[in-house]
């Protein structure tokens, strides 16, 4: 089959058209393998979802060089995957390869991250000054005072750890962690108990009457969170401290 029957023959069977489709590159050994992928579908399926293989190629060839329309031999594709069933190999391509996103794509992902990075900051700092955290809307405002670039694929811990450094040129923050003792009435120790485990128990005693005592480890800007939900339990009747000297 020629190349002009195979590119109709393409278009007709799967969804995205070839002018529409984006570049999935997965190397080894210096060899380049490369697909025309849908873009939505490509980035569903690197981030885990299930989708259809045929919706998501726009072309059944392989290529070394997708651009030039230079397509990769079979027999290093065999070699190299085992296989020669496009539809096996465009998983592991896209999963474990490059896939070279759209500019809108790469804008929602900056914009998904950031959020994630401002929430992660609000509910992990305080003000050292008040022992509160600060709100989501102001770190988001100093980040953009501070024209911070997020970058839409390094990992969020890597990231919070290069931009706390900027963000301390405007705003009072501690990632330290904090050490709360808790007594919680006989009454609602067990439920009290389960919602304690979700953070870190250092210490747990339970007293003669049933009553609990405890000591966990959070971070600072959880602390009012944590309060609330122990509140809220027991109907204000927890008694809580902050200790200033932490277990060790």
């Amino acid at each position: 089959m020629d190349k002009t029957r195979l590119r109709k023959r393409v278009e007709m069977n799967h969804m995205v058209k070839l002018e529409e489709a984006i570049i999935a590159r997965y190397t080894k050994d210096g060899n380049h393998f490369e697909l025309l992928v849908d873009p939505d579908l490509a980035l569903k399926l690197k981030r885990g979802h299930s989708v259809s293989i045929g919706d998501l190629l726009a072309s059944d060839e392989i290529y070394s060089d997708a651009k030039k329309g230079e397509e990769q031999s079979a027999s290093l594709v065999e070699k190299t995957f085992g296989t020669n069933d496009v539809r096996e190999i465009a998983q592991k391509i896209v999963k474990e390869g490059e896939v070279h996103l759209t500019t809108e794509q790469r804008r929602a992902l900056r914009e998904e991250k950031r959020k994630v990075i401002v929430d992660f900051i609000s509910r992990n700092a305080i003000n050292p000054q008040t022992q509160a955290p600060h709100p989501p809307l102001r770190i988001e405002t100093a980040l953009n005072e501070l024209k911070v670039q997020v970058d839409e694929f390094k990992d969020v811990n890597t990231q919070v750890n290069e931009i706390l450094p900027a963000l301390r040129r405007l705003l009072p923050i501690s990632m330290d962690k904090l050490q709360i003792a808790i007594k919680v009435p006989p009454q609602f120790a067990s439920p009290a108990l389960n919602l304690l485990h979700g953070f870190e128990v250092r210490k747990q005693e339970w007293q003669n009457d049933g009553s609990l005592i405890a000591v966990i480890e959070l971070p600072g800007g959880m602390k009012q969170e944590l309060f609330e939900k122990l509140n809220h339990l027991s109907h204000g009747q927890v008694t809580t401290k902050l200790l200033e000297k932490p277990l060790p």
